[in-house]
């Protein structure tokens, strides 16, 4: 997508190539801080999902992130046979997470839901929701 690197803050052009390709996509986006590129370590906190009003998109932090985002667009949240969520954001790789409707319906009742992502260029994430 760009040529920034590991490290560096995301720009307004970066963020607004992510929205648009977001939108076209479907797919909602949220921007995160970022880290190394190893999958060892633990999830950062994400933001109290008690706080969002009730109907709100969820964001999930994601271990060792590097550009990847997940976030559950609240009309997500009722999809009673779950999801398989995109998390790629602006990291130069792709991965998904499964959520079943089980976990869904904990996420939109602010549950703590944690979830290994798929493994792809040799790692994984773990993303929690809560």
């Amino acid at each position: 997508m760009t040529d920034r690197m590991l490290g560096e803050p995301l720009t307004r052009r970066d963020f607004t190539l992510a929205a648009a390709m977001a939108i076209l996509s479907g797919v909602a986006i949220s921007v995160s801080g970022c880290g190394g590129s190893n999958s060892s370590g633990s999830p950062a906190s994400p933001s109290p999902a008690s706080s969002a009003p009730a109907g709100s998109d969820k964001t999930g932090a994601i271990s060792s992130n590097h550009g990847h985002s997940a976030v559950i667009a609240s009309a997500q949240l009722g999809a009673s046979g779950g999801i398989t969520l995109n998390i790629q954001g602006t990291s130069s790789h792709p991965h998904t997470v499964a959520l079943t409707g089980a976990d869904l319906s904990a996420i939109a009742n602010s549950q703590r839901v944690a979830k290994e992502s798929s493994n792809d260029a040799s790692h994984s994430h773990t993303v929690t929701f809560n």
